[in-house]
């Protein structure tokens, strides 16, 4: 079996928890951030766990974790 190669933006973007669950910053925080409410940007701090299908084809661009 020849090398897995890891996608290298993934790799920036997502981490791998202990437990295997993938690791993510939220959408919506770069910019246009005037019309977006307080508690709505406040809801967007900090990092979220990516779910479902999308974590399933996210995982197979970081087959070593």
């Amino acid at each position: 079996m020849p090398k897995l190669k890891t996608n290298k933006s993934a790799r920036k973007r997502f981490k791998l928890t202990k437990k295997g669950k993938l690791k993510g910053w939220k959408p919506g925080r770069r910019h246009l951030l005037t019309s977006k409410s307080s508690d709505r940007k406040r809801g967007l701090r900090g990092s979220s766990t990516i779910l479902g299908k999308v974590a399933k084809r996210t995982k197979k661009l970081l087959p070593y974790g």
